[in-house]
């Protein structure tokens, strides 16, 4: 299933900002900041990408339900990704 890039202005700007946020990281890491702040950054990054990922989904699944043409098969699949990430 092909999403339409107009829909996922929401996901881009996420992983934009997750993006910052590895860099961030990296810099962290290179100036010998405190483990702990470092890996509270990391949990960040990984929950942005989690959120990212579930607007991605829901996005899909969205679609799969208004389009006509969208078979169980798609709406299975789509499911099945939204599971993957929990």
């Amino acid at each position: 299933m092909q999403i339409d890039p107009n829909d996922l202005t929401q996901v881009t700007k996420r992983l934009r900002r997750a993006q910052g946020q590895i860099g961030g990281i990296l810099k962290m890491i290179e100036e010998g900041r405190e483990c702990r702040d470092i890996v509270t950054q990391m949990a960040a990054v990984s929950k942005a990408l989690d959120r990212a990922g579930f607007a991605m989904i829901s996005t899909g699944l969205k679609q799969c339900m208004v389009e006509e043409s969208a078979d169980s098969g798609e709406f299975e699949a789509m499911e099945k990704l939204f599971l993957s990430l929990a």
